[in-house]
């Protein structure tokens, strides 16, 4: 009998209380995604701000 006949792909075999590399983000990752969601709330606020203003006048 081979390992490759009792191996479960869904048990975690590291050791426990450490994160593995798909459990955790990295640290560049989440800042950008931070900044482009900031980003894109001024850019729609601006616009939102814009078609505010000209619909007024």
């Amino acid at each position: 009998m081979s390992d490759s006949e009792n191996y479960d792909p869904l048990t975690p075999r590291g050791a426990k209380g450490q994160d593995t590399q798909e459990r955790r983000m990295p640290r560049g990752v989440v800042i950008r995604l931070f900044a482009y969601l900031v980003a894109g709330h001024v850019v729609a606020a601006f616009l939102f701000l814009l078609f505010t203003v000209a619909g007024e006048g």
